[in-house]
């Protein structure tokens, strides 16, 4: 994958965490990055009785941390070999700590297993959908049981052009971002990668108005045809654009030969459907696509996405992004 330099492995120490703690030493050896294995306990509050800052809540909640620290320590141990891993507790909302600690430490990648393993059900409204909205580096989701090595990436772009400049441009770049992701992920894994797109045919969003004018059947049918000639355009003309900015990257993607998927409908129930008939072990996908704006979360699209999947799950932001969570308490 591209070049990270300090990676960030969240795990719970009593929970199952191999496949993205193999992923992440793998990463940093490959990388020759820092990496960073922790855990988050929670802030304990004070009994009835008990003093907020006293010595029984504070002998607890350092007890805590350092069971928690021995646990980690255990963890790391068969790959300490392969590299220097660094572990650290973390006290207080999982979420906010973990993006704290990209912040206050400038981590490039978060690898995290979803905190909960019916991930179906629960990741909606959890942790994980927290940093997957606010992070801002890229986030991994490493499925608990995820195979030793992926067969198939999916990664999602949006190459419509039907948007505003600034916008567009945003997209664009997300797109790039997603794509070289992909491609290096699918290079290292030796995998097949696959493409996809969905888009809308504007002509069939307005099908009443288009049959009570003078457009033929045949006209309307060629209308859409037409749009999706240029959606596919669109959809290769950003595989070439990867190509052209070196030959490193032409030679790479000629072969990996990535097969692209041009679907008809909506992206949310089109994108799911297929990384469940491809059996994708892994989805590169953007999770937010406006920039600067404090506290915007991932638009309803994405979060339908995700909340039907069943695999691992690599999240990008778009360069720009401002994520609401501050240093401060």
């Amino acid at each position: 994958m591209r070049r990270f330099k300090d990676i960030l492995c969240v795990v719970e120490a009593e929970g199952v965490c191999e496949p993205a703690l193999g992923r992440a030493v793998t990463l940093a050896e490959n990388n020759q990055a820092s990496l960073t294995v922790v855990d988050v306990v929670p802030h304990l509050t004070a009994g009835v009785g008990m003093l907020k800052s006293g010595p029984i809540s504070v002998d607890l909640q350092a007890e805590m941390v350092n069971s928690h620290k021995q646990r980690l320590e255990a963890i790391v141990v068969p790959y300490a070999k392969r590299t220097k891993i660094e572990t650290k507790v973390l006290v207080g909302t999982p979420f906010l700590q973990i993006i704290r600690e990209v912040l206050c430490n400038r981590r490039d990648l978060v690898i995290k297993v979803p905190e909960h393993q019916d991930w179906l059900d629960r990741l909606f409204g959890s942790d994980d959908m927290h940093v997957l909205r606010k992070c801002p580096c890229p986030v991994w989701l490493i499925k608990p049981h995820a195979t030793i090595s992926y067969k198939r990436i999916l990664a999602a772009v949006d190459v419509d052009d039907c948007y505003p400049p600034q916008e567009l441009n945003t997209r664009h770049r997300l797109n790039v971002q997603i794509l070289e992701m992909a491609v290096s992920l699918a290079l290292s894994e030796s995998a097949e990668l696959h493409v996809v797109h969905a888009w809308e045919p504007i002509t069939e969003l307005f099908n009443g108005l288009a049959f009570s004018s003078d457009i033929s059947r045949e006209g309307f049918v060629s209308n859409v045809e037409q749009e999706r000639r240029q959606q596919q355009q669109l959809l290769d003309e950003s595989i070439r654009h990867i190509k052209i900015k070196s030959n490193a990257a032409r030679d790479t993607l000629d072969y990996l030969k990535p097969l692209t998927h041009l679907l008809k409908g909506s992206a949310r129930q089109g994108i799911p459907a297929l990384a469940k008939r491809l059996q994708v072990d892994c989805i590169v996908m953007g999770t937010v696509v406006r920039t600067g704006i404090s506290g915007f979360i991932m638009g309803n699209t994405a979060e339908t996405i995700l909340s039907q999947v069943d695999c691992s799950v690599l999240a990008i932001k778009p360069q720009g992004f401002v994520t609401p969570v501050t240093l401060g308490a």
